[in-house]
């Protein structure tokens, strides 16, 4: 079983200070940057995620309050007989704030997704006053 990424479309909350240092077995430098992301749903949900490489840094250019498309991975890794979570970012497409209001989708997010997912039929909210109930039912929801 593959395990896929997965998507996140929100407004980055949090911009981490980018942390860097040098490997201790390569001698190579490193640069990771982390950030928080929240959705626009009804209940917003936050990710925090990391960016590692100077050069993704700079491609993906993230700063608080930019509105993102982004990809994750996501990876577990062992410490001490304890397992942690490492979410990085591989792909961020930017945005557009008035794109969002308008619900038009950002070009290059929509080709990479395939095609567009058919408009979905407005639904009854089954909590609304007299929404499926009639006089024989006499359950009280």
């Amino acid at each position: 079983m593959a395990l896929q990424g997965i998507e996140v479309e929100g407004v980055i909350i949090k911009e981490y200070p980018p942390r860097e240092g040098v490997a201790k077995s390569s001698g190579n430098p490193w640069k990771s940057q982390d950030f928080v992301i929240q959705t626009r749903e009804a209940y917003p949900r936050t990710c925090l995620f990391n960016v590692f490489g100077a050069d993704r840094l700079e491609q993906f250019n993230l700063h608080q309050g930019d509105t993102v498309h982004v990809w994750l991975d996501i990876n577990a890794r062992a410490w001490q007989d304890r397992y942690f979570n490492d979410i990085r970012a591989y792909r961020v497409d930017h945005i557009d704030p008035n794109a969002v209001n308008t619900g038009a989708q950002p070009t290059q997010a929509a080709s990479t997704l395939g095609s567009a997912p058919a408009a979905a039929a407005p639904q009854q909210d089954p909590f609304a006053a007299g929404a499926g109930s009639d006089a024989s039912n006499d359950l009280p929801f």
